[in-house]
């Protein structure tokens, strides 16, 4: 009986909320706007780190035009973009706020291959493991760029994990412009078996969507591309705990998921520590593989135990020995334990770039629109794990892995599978900080024979050397040290030499040190570049 009130409690709330958004006039959206520009100027003013005050004012104005003319859907949108300008994940008009009107019955994910449905309902099976090629008339390449301004986008794994889920909310692809008309139906374009086909998909209600970590959840309705037989070691158990770990007796491996940095109902994090560590105590061990790569966050003070428990076993703290699995869902608490990983220990980071920032904005105060009851939800504490000059976009690990449907499909795991088979002998960690290493001893020549072997091996090919060296070329630049800087950039030619950035920051860098006839050298590298 309980339940029954509370439930017919939640329902009209939610058509009260339903109906005060549609009665919101458009001079009321404009005073929300207004309430919302003015909170942010006035208590969240350190948001503006990627854009600036100037360029976020005239977007807001902007929108504070295009509101009488717009429809409510589009108006809630509108108010995405402008939230999510401040690209920090915290930082957001959520997903479900937008998807509260509709979405479409289907889970798309993208692979290494494409994007591709994950999960749908029974009634749409045809399209079921189907890639995904058109929405509307648009390539999906391009309907991607069109809805990445709505999603609070961190960085390109943020948006590749998070922001593909906008392709599914009408509202969104008509405020966009994906689809022309804001329609019960949206056609898609797939490809299955080598044909192509387009297949119409109606709007169902958002709480009957089956998805937890991004991956579709079957039951009654609901069904999944992958093979649902047998489970991978990344997905045991995941719908009844966060925490889990397996000992595989023929390679001795020690594989650990933490997929949360909250306690779970059934066990405390600091009791699943120390069952962990009591069983790695007293077992032989070769490779120790912590998989976070679906955790999303949680209480980041819970990451201490973890790390004290590692430095407190230097036989599992062994590069070669220790492998810690990010991935496209790793953020917020978790990318804090992934700093504290990368600072203190010597794991070997494999897998997929984590979501957020290095440093970031999180927790979040909820600002509530006076007129539509709007959430919004800013962020407004900053963690700061690294140096400023050691903050970047994500935490790239030194091993990219990035699975295919047919690899998820059929239950393979490619990132655990690279772990167990390949031989690490001689195995470079941290190639950059290598090259780092020899550039402080000054060791020039085997910096430059290591630069090129390094920056040419196509298992480093995914890290940005380049973006790396610049900005220690900017601090260099910034304490006056000008011939550091002139290495930099030649080193950087070498390795580089269809780079035009690279080319025309080296002819700065002689123009520094009056090395005239070599900078008009390195201009005219640059033209040519550009002119192809």
């Amino acid at each position: 009986m309980k339940k029954t009130i509370l439930l017919l409690f939640l329902l009209i709330i939610a058509q009260g909320q339903a109906q005060i958004e549609t009665s919101v006039t458009a001079t009321q959206w404009q005073e929300d706007l207004s309430y919302i520009q003015d909170q942010v100027h006035t208590n969240f003013p350190f948001l503006f780190k990627k854009v600036t005050q100037e360029n976020w004012d005239r977007a807001v104005d902007q929108l504070h035009q295009e509101i009488p003319t717009m429809e409510p859907h589009e108006i809630k949108v509108g108010f995405s973009r402008i939230i999510s300008l401040f690209k920090y994940g915290h930082t957001q008009i959520p997903f479900s706020t937008l998807g509260k009107e509709g979405i479409l019955p289907l889970n798309l994910y993208h692979f290494k291959d494409g994007v591709f449905v994950e999960g749908t309902t029974k009634e749409h099976q045809k399209i079921l493991g189907a890639k995904l090629i058109k929405i509307g008339e648009y390539p999906v390449a391009e309907a991607l760029e069109r809805i990445y301004p709505v999603v609070p986008a961190e960085n390109d794994s943020y948006f590749k994990a998070y922001g593909l889920r906008f392709l599914t909310i009408p509202a969104v692809l008509h405020a966009q412009n994906v689809i022309d008309t804001y329609a019960d139906v949206v056609t898609m374009t797939f490809e299955k078996e080598g044909q192509q086909f387009t297949h119409s998909l109606p709007r169902i209600a958002y709480k009957d969507r089956s998805t937890d970590y991004l991956l579709t959840i079957p039951n009654q309705n609901w069904i999944s591309a992958r093979d649902t037989t047998e489970t991978p070691l990344y997905l045991k158990k995941l719908n009844d705990t966060y925490f889990n770990f397996e000992y595989v007796e023929d390679s001795k491996t020690l594989y650990v998921r933490q997929s949360s940095v909250f306690n779970h109902e059934t066990e405390t994090i600091k009791d699943f520590y120390n069952r962990l560590f009591a069983f790695a105590d007293t077992h032989e061990i070769e490779k120790f593989v912590y998989d976070v790569r679906l955790n999303g966050g949680g209480n980041n003070y819970n990451n201490k135990g973890l790390i004290q428990a590692i430095l407190a076993r230097p036989d599992l703290n062994k590069t070669g020995k220790f492998f810690y699995i990010t991935g496209r869902q790793t953020f917020s608490a978790c990318q804090n334990l992934t700093n504290e990983i990368e600072n203190y220990t010597n794991a070997i980071m494999i897998g997929e770039p984590t979501a957020e920032n290095k440093n970031f904005y999180g927790d979040t105060k909820k600002v509530t629109l006076p007129n539509s009851k709007l959430n919004c939800y800013l962020s407004f504490a900053w963690w700061q794990d690294m140096p400023q000059w050691e903050n970047a976009d994500a935490t790239v690990p030194i091993v990219a892995i990035e699975p295919t449907f047919e690899e998820y499909q059929t239950n393979q795991d490619p990132v655990l599978a690279f772990i167990l088979t390949q031989d690490m002998d001689g195995f470079m960690a941290d190639p950059m900080a290598h090259l780092t290493q020899l550039f402080i001893e000054n060791k020039i020549d085997q910096l430059r024979t290591d630069a090129a072997q390094i920056m040419s091996n196509p298992l480093y090919a995914h890290i940005p050397f380049d973006a790396h060296f610049m900005q220690a070329a900017e601090n260099l630049a910034f304490q006056g040290q000008h011939q550091g800087v002139l290495l930099i950039y030649q080193l950087l030619s070498e390795s580089y030499p269809e780079n035009a950035t690279v080319w025309e920051n080296l002819g700065k860098a002689y123009e520094q040190l009056d090395q005239k006839e070599l900078a008009q050298k390195a201009f005219k590298t640059v033209a040519q570049l550009r002119k192809e």
